[in-house]
């Protein structure tokens, strides 16, 4: 599974890849970035139950549009990346041996990668079915 970002990271030593990484961890962490990611799901919670009260045809695009983000995205960030990332963030790497440093690389690395994708195919899958749903909702309007 190779991500987007993977021929960059690969080019970079270990002691970057993971003074980068613990860079972004820190960084992504802030209210533009929980607005987008939890306001997606809240928005999609609110319309799946707008659509339910209102007897839409397509409700079930956008309810399973919600689980697959709620679960695929959401839970796959918080069971899988987020532990990494503290994981990462509790690493004294200036202990570490260089051998120690290129095996957690390794660990963290191809994990962290794993993760990031089925979260990003989750994200498009929802994303598409509140496209179906959508086009439904348009049709009958």
């Amino acid at each position: 599974m190779v991500g987007i970002c993977d021929p960059g990271t690969k080019k970079i030593d270990d002691l970057s890849y993971f003074h980068t990484m613990q860079n972004i961890n820190r960084e992504i962490l802030n209210q533009a970035f929980f607005l987008v990611f939890f306001g997606s799901l809240i928005a999609l919670i609110c319309s799946t139950y707008l659509l339910y009260s209102d007897s839409v045809k397509g409700f079930w695009f956008l309810a399973i549009a919600a689980l697959t983000y709620l679960i695929g995205t959401v839970g796959v960030t918080g069971m899988g990346n987020v532990p990494l990332n503290n994981e990462l963030e509790a690493l004294n790497i200036s202990r570490l041996s260089p051998k120690e440093i290129a095996e957690f690389r390794q660990y963290y690395e191809l994990r962290w990668n794993k993760f990031h994708t089925y979260r990003m195919l989750f994200s498009v899958l929802s994303f598409i079915m509140t496209l179906l749903e959508l086009n439904i909702y348009l049709k009958h309007i």
